[in-house]
């Protein structure tokens, strides 16, 4: 039976309710929109869905402690710490109160240690997140591509200047790249070292930091200000990076791993 009539409909729903709600607003309307029901019957597809689409709009809600809890065989909407960057932990609190001693934001608060019984959900939580990474670079990525077919200099749109155009494709080709690699990690059957799970999401915040990079370049001097949308994914890609791991820690990680077990995953069937 063919469902994409069902999942395109389902996709402008949850785009809608983020376009209207964020935070803990959001987070109850992604319930009512059977949010869990989702993650136990159609994870594989529910998981990529929304959390590309919190990237794309901009959006947040606390949907990555659900994920992490149910593949850990917890039920879903309740809190768990999750790994921080420099060996931290945190917590995504379901309310609106943010941390400023990591982002204005989101809700995101430094707690003392881990829970143990949550780490099997650490592989399906880095998917998650490398989802969201590649929705912010794509977003990044449209803003800069309009903004290069928009501005005049010299009187020439920029976008056919030869240093924008090499920016935009480099970027294009690192998100598709994580995009791919996502999709072998959901794929993968077989993986108990989560190397797949490592490789995805450190390839998903690689492409959002050069995103990030390259998008600042096009933009100029706008990107810069607090008002411009860059700005905020600029903001929101370096958090998700440093979540459940940096791209940085999670490639030394990985590599710690192949070389200990002396051979490497085949991520795409060629």
């Amino acid at each position: 039976m063919d469902h994409s009539e069902e999942l395109r409909l389902l996709a402008e729903s949850v785009r809608t309710a983020m376009g209207s709600s964020s935070g803990a607003m959001l987070d109850a309307a992604l319930t009512d929109l059977g949010w869990h029901d989702m993650l136990d019957e159609i994870p594989d597809i529910a998981i990529p869905l929304v959390f590309r689409l919190l990237g794309e709009t901009g959006a947040h809600a606390p949907v990555l402690n659900d994920v992490v809890l149910r593949a850990a065989g917890r039920s879903p909407g309740g809190l768990t710490p999750l790994p921080f960057a420099g060996d931290s932990w945190v917590v995504w609190k379901r309310d609106d109160i943010p941390s400023s001693a990591i982002d204005n934001d989101l809700p995101i608060h430094p707690v003392a240690e881990g829970d143990s019984a949550a780490q099997a959900g650490l592989a399906a939580g880095r998917q998650a997140l490398g989802w969201w990474l590649v929705g912010t670079s794509r977003a990044m990525l449209a803003l800069a591509r309009q903004h290069a077919l928009d501005r005049v200099q010299f009187g020439r749109h920029i976008s056919s200047f030869q240093a924008t155009r090499p920016r935009l494709a480099e970027t294009l080709v690192a998100i598709e790249g994580a995009e791919a690699t996502l999709h072998a990690a959901t794929a993968a059957s077989d993986d108990p070292d989560d190397l797949t799970s490592l490789l995805a999401k450190a390839a998903a915040g690689q492409a959002a930091l050069t995103a990030a990079r390259h998008c600042q370049q096009v933009l100029g001097g706008i990107g810069f200000t607090a008002e411009h949308r860059l700005h905020h994914h600029i903001k929101r890609s370096l958090i998700l990076d440093n979540l459940l791991g940096s791209a940085r820690e999670l490639t030394s990680q990985a590599g710690v791993a192949l070389r200990a077990k002396g051979s490497a995953p085949r991520l795409v069937q060629l």
